[in-house]
């Protein structure tokens, strides 16, 4: 068991009410192990009235610095780490110029390998602890992430990308001897599952790319996997470029809409994350909320793309879930700083036009406790409430110059918050902590 004093963030339970950020300015969090032996918050609260509770645990210091959850990333490509600050006219000629081309070399193991030991630590250098990410067609890419991961004591979903038409033929799934490849995909999958999924901290995601790449058997094959697996994620993409949603509608004109689709294949329900999911009407937002499918909002991608604004008002007047994503490589930064702010930009000049101004605790809370409730992993992690993995990171607020003189003007929390969102980078994070197994 082990102690550590510092200023604590932290947020009140979902149960309790709207969004509420806790924070102690002379705070102590305990942790230490569990039933299963892994390493998780045992007491938080005011250093004065928890140290008494555990004598002679050991405690260290961190004066000036402020101890948070640590952030959860709900849509990342880790093969498109390289791929980051790519021109492009759009999302489409993005993929065929730049995306595409990089995921191809996945198929070797030792690019894998290199890129995924990268990925992981630039994700905890930005202090994210958790992801929800994408891997290429290859099931090297997979293996090697998620063996990384399991190294890092990371805890990261991941799966293969399902992709059996309409693109490049070195990215398409292959099929094996007489096995052809839509149904050599869904073996593979579903052996993926069985070797990774629940071991350690990871979980799998079962990811078709989106509709326009996938064929009706192996959204439906799928689907049926989806159903076997309960346990699983589901992770893809919709309605973040008009002209994709144009392309998926003429593939299936028999769906409702383009959002709709998935959910004609059995792809809609809790640990289903979708990316973007800009352009919905109040209809899709019902089936979001209806089967617990939850939202990846990627402001700095849909930014960059020029892709539009996720319609937070709406979202928010029908009630589904949501989280913040940095979407690397088509966003911009693997720092949750940049992505909390991209998202409070988009609130205030959003598609809606109501000049939403985005409560800096709810900023804060979308890439955390939020981010994770909309994951299915409220009170696991993305907060520090007891019982939580302990993954948590050490923020200096005095980071940079203008950091400390703009910090030392802070009034109230929200003034606090809101200034590392605005000025935060990878700088401000000083050390990132996961929970550890004993």
């Amino acid at each position: 068991m082990k102690a550590y004093r510092a200023s604590l963030l932290w947020f009140a339970p979902h149960s309790e009410g709207p969004v509420r950020a806790l924070f102690e300015e002379d705070g102590l969090l305990v942790v230490g192990p569990n039933a299963a032996g892994n390493q998780v918050v045992q007491a938080i609260g005011s250093y004065r009235d928890v140290v008494d509770r555990y004598p002679g645990v050991a405690v260290e210091h961190f004066p000036g610095r402020i101890i948070a959850p640590g952030f959860v990333d709900m849509h990342v490509h880790y093969p498109q780490t390289n791929v980051i600050g790519s021109p492009a006219d759009g999302l489409l000629p993005w993929l065929e110029n730049y995306t595409f081309p990089e995921e191809k070399r996945f198929a070797a193991p030792e690019y894998s390998a290199q890129a995924a030991t990268f990925f992981i630590a630039e994700l905890l250098r930005n202090g994210v602890t958790t992801a929800l990410t994408f891997a290429t067609s290859h099931t090297e890419s997979v293996n090697a992430l998620f063996t990384e991961a399991q190294a890092q004591h990371m805890r990261i979903i991941t799966g293969l990308c399902l992709m059996d038409r309409n693109a490049p033929a070195e990215l398409l799934n292959q099929g094996q001897g007489t096995v052809g490849a839509t149904e050599q995909s869904l073996r593979d999958t579903e052996a993926l599952i069985q070797r990774w999924h629940g071991k350690d901290r990871l979980g799998y995601a079962i990811t078709p790319r989106f509709a326009p790449t996938c064929t009706e058997a192996q959204l439906r094959g799928a689907g049926d996997l989806a159903q076997q697996y309960p346990d699983v994620w589901i992770q893809s993409h919709v309605a973040e470029n008009k002209d994709e949603i144009t392309w998926a509608r003429e593939l299936f004109p028999q769906s409702r809409s383009y959002l709709a689709t998935y959910d004609d294949f059995g792809l809609m329900r809790q640990r289903a994350v979708y990316a973007h999911c800009i352009y919905l009407d109040d209809a899709d937002r019902a089936l979001m909320r209806d089967t617990g499918t939850a939202a990846a909002i990627s402001p700095t991608s849909n930014l960059f793309l020029g892709s539009g604004f996720f319609d937070y008002a709406g979202a928010d007047r029908v009630g589904f879930q949501y989280g913040l994503a940095s979407d690397v490589g088509g966003g911009t930064s693997f720092s949750p700083f940049h992505t909390m702010l991209g998202a409070y930009c988009v609130g205030r000049e959003g598609q809606t036009k109501q000049g939403l101004s985005l409560h800096p605790q709810h900023l804060w809370w979308q890439h955390t406790a939020g981010a994770a409730r909309a994951l299915g992993l409220e009170g696991v992690v993305g907060n520090l409430l007891p019982g939580c993995e302990a993954d948590f990171v050490v923020l200096n607020p005095k980071a940079t110059p203008l950091l400390a003189r703009k910090t030392a003007l802070a009034a109230n929390l929200d003034e606090l918050l809101f200034s590392m969102i605005v000025l935060g980078d990878d700088r401000l994070v000083e050390r990132t902590v996961v929970s550890q197994a004993l």
